[in-house]
C-alpha cells in the first residue's frame, strides 16, 4: 500500500482552500495547504469581496452625507475626497481580517501552510521550490483572475482591474469602466460618489445580465441620477494612451450605428474572470479542464478521482460562499467518505450596489428558459413603512411561485437586499411553506416585513374574495361594508 506525507493537500488559500485547510485538520487529517502569495486570503480578502465593501462603504456614507437636506438638515460643502486616506482605511480592514487568516491560527489548528508555487508532477505528487510533497488526496482551490476582452491596443495601455483598483491613491476626475456587471457596476458608483465622473461601456443590452430586465432597469436609473453614464449595448473597439490617461473607441454591439471616442483619468476592465490553470501542471496530473475551469462532478471530483478542484477554478459560480460549500462537499467525500453532491439550485448571491441586488433559485428570465410556468408576487419598499422612514424606498421585492404556490426563487432590489434574501434562502433550503412565512410574526417597524408581504399577497385574494364574504355573511349573518366611498357608490 502506497505511503503519502500528508492525507490532504490543497492548492490554494482563498476561501475554499482556508475551509478545506480548517475541516480536514479538525477532522484529523494531516493537511497541507501551499498558496502562491506571501499570504493566504486569497481573492476574496485582498482583491474582491473585502476591499470592496470597505470602500462601498466609504462612498455610501459620503453619499447619504449630501442627502442631509432630505432629512431635514442644511446642505453640506464637501472637500476633495482624499482617495489615499480612503484605501488606507481599505487595508486597514484587510489587515483585521488577515488577522484571522494566518499560518498561526492554521498551524493551531493542525495544518501545515507553504507558500510557493506548486506544480503537480504526478497524481499524488507536487513539486515545490523543489521539494515533492506527496498526498493521498488534493484539492485544487487556485481560484481565478480577470479576463482582458478583445480590444485592440487594451495591452498596451494603463489600466485597472479589481486587482490593482485599491492600491491607488489618486481620485481620477473622469472614469471608464468596461464591464456592467457586478463587479463594474460597485466600483462605478463608489468612484461616482467620491467625485469621478464615470461612464459603463457595456456590451449586452441591459446592466447586470443575468438578472431580470424590470430589476436592473431600477438599478440603471438610481445609477444615471446619480450622475454614472451608461452605455449599454456598446462594444469597445479600441484603447489608445493619451498622454496620462486613455481613450476608448466605442461602437453599437448590433447593426449600424455612430462610433464614439471616449477620454478618461483611468480605465477599469471589469469583463469577467478567467481561471487560474496555468504553470499547475494539470497535465501531469491527469486532470482535465477547460479555458473555462478544472471539470468536475457534483461531488467535486475531476477525472482523477483523488484529485478535488473547488472555487473559481471549477468555473461553476464565482462567489466566495459557493467557494466554501464546495470546500466542505469535497472535505465530507475525501475525509468522511461520504458521498455528499453540490446542490446549486440554492445559491443566492448579492451584487452590493445601492440598491442592493439579491437572488436566489429561479427569477423570471431563467424560469422562461427552462420553460417552468409561474406567478410573480411582487411588493415595492415604498409600501414599507421602515423604508420611509429610513428614505430607502427604492426598489422591491419579487417571489416566483409555482401553480401550486410552491416558492421557485426570489428576487430583492432594495436596501440591504443582501441581508433580506436570508429569510428566503432559509425557506429554500428547509422547504418552509409560503403560508408559514406569511403566518409568522415579522418585527414592526423593519424592511423584513416586505417577505411577509409578498408571501401574504399569494392568499390575499382568495382569503378576501367575494365568495369568501358571501360564505361568511350566510354562516355568521355578518352585515357587510359600514362605509363606501363616493366613487365606489356609483
Amino acid at each position: 500500500m502506497a505511503t503519502f506525507d500528508y492525507d490532504l493537500g490543497i492548492l490554494g488559500g482563498g476561501a475554499a482552500g482556508l475551509t478545506a485547510a480548517a475541516g480536514g485538520a479538525q477532522f484529523g487529517a494531516k493537511t497541507i495547504l501551499i498558496e502562491k502569495y506571501k499570504e493566504l486570503g486569497g481573492d476574496c480578502l485582498h482583491f474582491g469581496c473585502v476591499p470592496s465593501k470597505t470602500l462601498i462603504r466609504t462612498a455610501g456614507v459620503w453619499s447619504l452625507a449630501r442627502r442631509a437636506k432630505e432629512f431635514g438638515r442644511p446642505d453640506l460643502t464637501f472637500p476633495p475626497v482624499d482617495l489615499g486616506a480612503v484605501m488606507d482605511r481599505v487595508h486597514s480592514v484587510i489587515n483585521k481580517i488577515q488577522e484571522h487568516d494566518s499560518t498561526e491560527r492554521f498551524c493551531g489548528l493542525g495544518a501545515e501552510v507553504r507558500f510557493g508555487h506548486p506544480k503537480f508532477v504526478d497524481d499524488h505528487v507536487v513539486e515545490l521550490d523543489g521539494n515533492r510533497i506527496s498526498a493521498k488526496a488534493w484539492i485544487v482551490s487556485t481560484g481565478s483572475s480577470p479576463a482582458l476582452p478583445p480590444v485592440d491596443g487594451l495591452a498596451d495601455v494603463p489600466y485597472w482591474t479589481n486587482e490593482t483598483v485599491f492600491s491607488q491613491i489618486t481620485l481620477p476626475s473622469r472614469l471608464l469602466v468596461l464591464g456592467g456587471g457586478p463587479i463594474g457596476l460597485e466600483l462605478a458608483q463608489a468612484f461616482q460618489r467620491l467625485g469621478s465622473q464615470v461612464t459603463v461601456v457595456e456590451f449586452l443590452d441591459q446592466i447586470l445580465g443575468p438578472e431580470d430586465s424590470d430589476v436592473a432597469e431600477i438599478l440603471r436609473n438610481r445609477l444615471e441620477a446619480e450622475g454614472v453614464e451608461i452605455l449599454s449595448s456598446t462594444k469597445a473597439t479600441r484603447a489608445e494612451s493619451n498622454g496620462s490617461g486613455v481613450r476608448l473607441t466605442v461602437s453599437p454591439a448590433r447593426g449600424q450605428g455612430e462610433t464614439r471616442v471616449l477620454e478618461a483619468d483611468a480605465l477599469l476592465v471589469a469583463t469577467g474572470r478567467k481561471p487560474n490553470l496555468t504553470d499547475l501542471g494539470l497535465e501531469a496530473a491527469g486532470v482535465e479542464f477547460t479555458p473555462r475551469g478544472i471539470i468536475t462532478d457534483a461531488r467535486m471530483r475531476t477525472n482523477v478521482r483523488h484529485i478535488y478542484a473547488c472555487g473559481d477554478v471549477n468555473g461553476q459560480f464565482p462567489f466566495t460562499h459557493v467557494a466554501g460549500y464546495e470546500a466542505s462537499t469535497a472535505l465530507t467525500n475525501i475525509v468522511l467518505k461520504l458521498p455528499r453532491k453540490s446542490d446549486y439550485t440554492k445559491v443566492a448571491w448579492c451584487t452590493y450596489t445601492d440598491p442592493e441586488v439579491a437572488s436566489i433559485g429561479l427569477n423570471e428570465k431563467r424560469a422562461r428558459q427552462a420553460n417552468i410556468e409561474y406567478t410573480t408576487l411582487e411588493e415595492n419598499f415604498q409600501e414599507n413603512d421602515r423604508a420611509l422612514a429610513e428614505g430607502e424606498e427604492l426598489g422591491k421585492i419579487k417571489v416566483l411561485i409555482d401553480k401550486k404556490g410552491k416558492l421557485l426563487g426570489c428576487q430583492i432590489i432594495g436596501p440591504h437586499a443582501g441581508e433580506l434574501i436570508h429569510e428566503w434562502v432559509a425557506a429554500t433550503w428547509g422547504g418552509v411553506k409560503l403560508s408559514t412565512m406569511a403566518g409568522a410574526i415579522h418585527v414592526y417597524p423593519t424592511l423584513s416585513e416586505i417577505s411577509k408581504r409578498a408571501a401574504g399577497a399569494h392568499f390575499a385574494e382568495k382569503l378576501f374574495s367575494d365568495r369568501t364574504k358571501g360564505v361568511l355573511r350566510l354562516l355568521f349573518h355578518l352585515k357587510g361594508r359600514a362605509c363606501t366611498l363616493p366613487d365606489e357608490a356609483k
